[in-house]
Formats: structure tokens, sequence, C-alpha cells
């Protein structure tokens, strides 16, 4: 059984606890404490004490005292309410949210209120397999290059908790179905939960290909070309009123990024004031987020992962996935160009198949040499090109000509972008 589940049965078994005590407090008030049945007493005789169960001095209700159970020593007996005590003891009860991408499975260990449990060394057993402990203690247990099919996996016990009794039935998949992740916000970390300067490192592949004649102002905005920034917490805060005023007619915002070294996936702490600000000013928004996948797996949690931010947002701009450096140590800076191709393609596939429009970010160099672009074209293509024109001959329906320009609403440098969609 689920945790859904168990909570549900918890409920209805308390529920029904309830009604029976309201129940039970009902029929005394109205037979006067008869409570080994009979004939009803009349309300007068209740009231005065004088039916015949009040004379007779019989147990429960006392005239009206509705407190007699008190006196009952057998009440509260631990042998009798026992399952009374079972249903209310579930503060440390564990349950596991299982999911599949392609040939794997992500282990969740979750408390009594679906979050995941840190800091201990659960043990997992896959039928057939064998037993494999959260090494890392993060709560969540990684198997990678299994079969596809059914498997049976069960928690260990470990001290301290209650495991469930009975084992969770997984199907492990073929093949990656680009569909988003449930639960994936148990996965959604926050800048507090991990170390933010070591995580959030992404390069600016596109300030070392400028050639210092990029353009710093925001420009005239036309039927067919409008003007635009994208912004992540190190703009701040921002008034976006005066940024709507100063002749900005889109925002793309950063959703939030994967860890360059843990791989953690971590919101940007501005993303909700951000989309809720340009939104209040009538600016149309569009999202990216900031990659260190791996795999095609990892993308498709990335992209699930913006899926569910912008639950309560309608952007207008495309998603992109942003691929770029992260300082040279990244864990996804090493890829090939095939892998890095197939991570843009599956967040790309991941969005578009929720029914979004999806989107590449990246710099001219980036293009041209560490993706196949012939595969993305297909997607919006979102150009990083530090230059009074862009140099780049391929095709692209955005471009962002400047990370050094300035906007009233905000202080220090934002990135300036020209939209031709």
């Amino acid at each position: 059984m689920d945790s859904k589940l168990q909570k549900i049965t918890i409920l209805v078994s308390l529920t029904a606890v309830l009604l029976v005590s309201l129940l039970v407090i009902l029929l005394n008030r109205d037979s006067g404490g008869n409570s080994r049945g009979g004939s009803l007493q009349s309300a007068e005789s209740v009231a005065s004490g004088t039916g015949s169960e009040a004379e007779q001095g019989l147990p429960g209700q006392i005239g009206t005292d509705l407190s007699a159970f008190e006196k009952d020593s057998s009440f509260f007996d631990p042998e009798r309410n026992a399952f009374l005590d079972e249903l209310m003891d579930q503060s440390n009860r564990l349950s596991l949210f299982v999911t599949s991408v392609e040939k794997d499975l992500r282990i969740q260990i979750l408390d009594q209120e679906d979050r995941v449990v840190t800091g201990e060394s659960f043990y997992v057993t896959l039928d057939g397999i064998g037993d494999f402990k959260d090494l890392d203690q993060d709560g969540v247990i990684y198997i990678g290059d299994l079969n596809a099919g059914e498997y049976y996996v069960s928690l260990n016990p470990i001290e301290g908790y209650r495991v469930p009794e009975n084992e969770t039935r997984v199907r492990v998949k073929e093949k990656v179905e680009y569909i988003p992740i449930e639960d994936i916000s148990l996965l959604i970390k926050t800048e507090d939960e991990i170390d933010a300067e070591a995580e959030d490192t992404g390069g600016r592949e596109a300030e070392q290909e400028a050639d210092g004649s990029e353009i710093r102002d925001l420009q005239q905005g036309t039927k067919k070309a409008k003007v635009g920034i994208d912004v992540s917490k190190w703009q701040g805060d921002i008034d976006w009123q005066r940024v709507k005023e100063a002749g900005v007619e889109f925002a793309i915002i950063r959703a939030g990024y994967r860890g360059s070294t843990v791989g953690a996936l971590i919101e940007d702490p501005c993303f909700e004031s951000n989309m809720r600000g340009a939104a209040a000013a009538g600016i149309p928004t569009g999202v990216y987020f900031f990659t260190q996948a791996t795999n095609e797996v990892e993308a498709v949690e990335e992209a699930s992962m913006v899926l569910e931010l912008i639950r309560d947002f309608s952007p207008e701009y495309p998603i992109f996935i942003d691929t770029e450096g992260a300082g040279g140590n990244g864990r996804a800076d090493g890829l090939d160009v095939e892998t890095r191709t197939l991570v843009c393609e599956a967040f790309c596939r991941t969005i578009r198949n929720a029914g979004y429009t999806a989107g590449v970010y990246a710099s001219k160099n980036w293009y041209q040499t560490r993706v196949d672009v012939s595969k993305l074209e297909k997607y919006v293509i979102w150009l990083a090109e530090y230059r009074s024109a862009p140099s780049y001959e391929g095709y692209y329906e955005m471009w962002q000509h400047t990370s050094k320009g300035s906007i009233d609403g905000i202080d220090g440098n934002v990135d300036l972008d020209i939209s031709y969609r």
C-alpha cells in the first residue's frame, strides 16, 4: 500500500471512530445513559436524572454529564485501544516512491508527510538483484543498468522507523518516453539546502567570444522584432513596473539549475517573485533552465522540474534549456557532441510533449562545435553572440546581444535580447 492510500485508510478509520463516538454520545443523551438498550426515556427524566438507569446507578452517562466516561477505569485500557494507538502513531512511518525513466529505478524514501528522509543509511532490496544503500544519505537510491520488466522492491528495517510491510511492485521502462516524471517536486531543492557558490557556476561562453562591438542599450521594438531581457537571482529585486515602462516587451526568467558538482535540482530563489512581478506588470514571460545533465534521464528530470515550477503560470515565450560550460569543472562540461545533443533533445521533447514550446540557448561556438544543431532546429534556437550583428550563419529566432545591458528598474548589468518570433 503506498503512502497516499495509507493516509486515506487512516483518515477514513479515524473518521469512523469519531462518528461512532458522536453517535454513542447522542444516543446516551437521548436515552438517559441506557447503554444496555430498552425503551427510551423522556427528556424530562434525563434532564432531572430520575430515569431508571440513573436510579439503578448503572455505568454510562449520568444525567447530562458527558464526561462520565472518565470514571470508567477500563475506557483507556491499552489493550482495548491498541487499534486507535496504531492509527495515531504515524510519526515514524516510511513509504517508497519509485520511478523509472529508462532501464533504471529511482527510489525515494518518504516520511508520513511525503517528504524525502535524509541523514539515514537506508537499504533497499530489489528482488533477484540484491541490496542497495543510500550512500550519500539523501533519501534517494538510484539503480541503473537494469533490464526492462517488473520488479519488487522493499525497504529494509531500520531502527527508529516503521517500514512498509509489503513489497512495492515497479516497472522498469525499456526506453525514455519523454514525459514528465511524477512527483519530481520531491527532488527539487532550495539554495538553503546546498552550497550555492559551488553549485551555481554557469559560464559565459558568449563573453569569451565578444569582439567589443556589442550593443548595450535596449533597442526599439518593431512588429517583427520584440526587445526583452533574461534574468535570474543575479539581478536581485526587480522593479517590474519600471522595467515595463523602460520598453521591455518580454522576459525570459531562470527557473533553476542543476548543481555543477552534486547534480541536485535547484530552484532559482527569485523565480517565483520574478514570474509574478513580470505578470503583474503585463510583461510576457518565457523560462530557461541551466543544465548539467549528463544523459537523457537527467534531462527529462530537468524538464519535469521546470514543468512543475510553472504549474501556476502561463509562459507565452518558449521554455529553454541553457547549455554552456560550468567553469570547466562542471559535471557535464566534458560531454561529447552526441550526448550533449541527446540531452538537449530529451529536455525539449519532454517540454513539447507537455504542450509547451521548447528551445535551446547556446553561444555561437557551442552551436558550431558542442552540439549537432541540425537535430535541434525543430526547436526555438536562442543565440548568444555579443557583437553589433551576429556572425552565426545558422538559423535562430532569438538573439542575446549583450550581458552588460542597463535597464531602469534593475540594479547592475542585465542580458538584453531580441526575439524575431
